[in-house]
């Protein structure tokens, strides 16, 4: 018998990933949002009954609610199901782990890199013919999706550990890709994100294996702590699946792989950057660990055109280049700038907007250190992520701060300012970043649209 399901921010792309599974499988889906969006249009083409606004009569006694990370306690529609009897509210990851429940599951948690690394394994399975079930946290170039509903034994899925929610899984197989001192505002203390990391671990079954990234040493000492089977990948000696022989082009780059000192062969990535390699590691181990060979892995990878937001060019107009990422936590900065540097270009000009006060309160510092070797920075107003002011934590702050470490000037500007300041600043032969997890992308977009109705405009004035 049908069920029927109404998710509270049915937008997000989490929920928007869990609605998409369930009527696939058949159930009745209706949700909430704020405002329309790519995900909410294309759950309304699948069936979904969504409603634009929160509001208690939203609530029309589904047999559950799922709300997400971002759903206030005191959401009508919230407070309203929890009244009626009968209706089973659950947070987003619960719902998840309920979907995942008879699947042999891969799970991929980390500080940096979970979505990429977590698509690179679901279009490693898929093309290996396993047609996996995938829950991913961003939309992968050339796909209308970040769900699907395969035919297969495994479930493929990212899990959040922002608010301590990746602990409600029980994975069969576990890659984390990093540690870091993230969401400061959940966990406040290293303590309390390394005892979550080794619970997680320990979620892990022990008939299954932990894939881990070796050159971190906390992450590291962590998998070696837990008394199970655990496989590493890195850059450095030691780790079980090591890359060597990295040559970088402009966006690609390639490189031999090394397991357990055997040679397995040549991987091509068509996404450049370091981060982008060791993600790749993460997926060949994990496809080395299914019996998947490795030709069928390298070619998979060789396919691969990245992550919606995950160093993205979204223009080429008169020779100048856009591209927008998602980075906003001082480690994934100071990758990206890695490989911005390593493209070719004339000039860099980096669009930063810090994403939450409490994020730039903890980390200023090390924000300001990640952007200090940027010459023609342009630093926006924060993205507050529903969170409130937090004093000292702005965006004029950040940019004295690096003008004291480095002795170089941010410049400051609203956001409705920037794209102005590029066309009289950008020259062909430039490349443009945006950066950061808020709205700062429709800059980018703006920008490329500005590029292409001035091109027009000279063309019609020479005709």
């Amino acid at each position: 018998m049908k069920k029927h399901y109404h998710l509270i921010g049915i937008g997000g792309i989490g929920m928007g990933a869990i609605a998409s599974l369930l009527i696939d499988q058949g159930e009745i889906v209706s949700g909430s949002d704020i405002k329309e969006n790519r995900i909410t249009q294309w759950l309304r083409d699948k069936g979904a009954r969504i409603t634009l606004g929160h509001a208690a009569g939203n609530i029309t006694f589904p047999d559950f609610v799922v709300y997400s990370t971002a759903i206030d306690q005191d959401n009508c529609e919230l407070m309203k199901a929890r009244q009626e009897k009968g209706i089973v509210v659950l947070r987003r990851a619960q719902m998840l782990a309920r979907l995942m429940e008879g699947y042999t599951n891969v799970t991929v948690a980390g500080a940096h890199g979970k979505t990429t690394t977590t698509s690179m394994i679901s279009q490693m399975m898929n093309t290996a013919g396993l047609s996996p079930t995938t829950a991913i946290g961003g939309i992968i170039e050339g796909a209308s999706y970040n769900a699907q509903l395969g035919s297969g034994k495994y479930f493929v899925s990212e899990v959040d550990e922002s608010d301590g929610s990746f602990l409600f899984f029980k994975p069969d197989y576990s890659v984390i890709t990093n540690i870091d001192f993230e969401h400061v505002d959940y966990y406040h203390t290293w303590d309390n994100i390394l005892e979550n990391y080794r619970q997680y671990m320990d979620n892990t079954s022990s008939e299954g294996r932990l894939f881990g990234f070796g050159d971190d040493t906390r992450l590291l000492k962590l998998l070696e702590s837990t008394g199970k089977d655990y496989l590493t990948y890195g850059f450095s000696i030691g780790n079980n699946l090591i890359a060597e022989d990295i040559r970088t082009d402009n966006f690609a780059s390639r490189f031999n792989c090394l397991y357990n000192g055997t040679r397995l062969g040549e991987v091509i990535l068509s996404v450049p950057g370091r981060h982008n390699i060791a993600d790749a590691l993460a997926c060949i181990l994990v496809g080395l660990a299914l019996s998947i060979d490795f030709e069928t892995i390298a070619a998979s990878l060789a396919r691969y055109r990245g992550v919606n937001r995950r160093f993205q060019v979204i223009g080429q107009v008169d020779g100048i280049t856009v591209i927008d990422d998602y980075g906003h936590h001082p480690t994934e900065i100071r990758m990206v700038m890695e490989t911005a540097q390593a493209v070719d270009k004339e000039r860099l000009f980096v669009v930063f907007q810090p994403h939450r006060y409490s994020r730039l309160k903890h980390l200023m510092e090390e924000f300001a250190q990640s952007l200090s070797d940027i010459d023609n920075l342009i630093i926006t107003d924060v993205y507050a992520a529903n969170e409130e002011p937090l004093e000292g934590a702005n965006a004029l702050n950040l940019c004295r701060l690096i003008e004291k470490i480095s002795g170089k000037s941010p410049c400051y500007l609203p956001q409705q300012e920037i794209v102005d300041h590029l066309i009289q600043n950008v020259q062909p032969g430039d490349l443009v970043l945006t950066l950061g997890a808020g709205d700062i992308t429709r800059v980018g977009h703006e920008y490329v649209a500005a590029l292409r109705s001035e091109r027009i405009n000279a063309e019609e004035g020479q005709a």
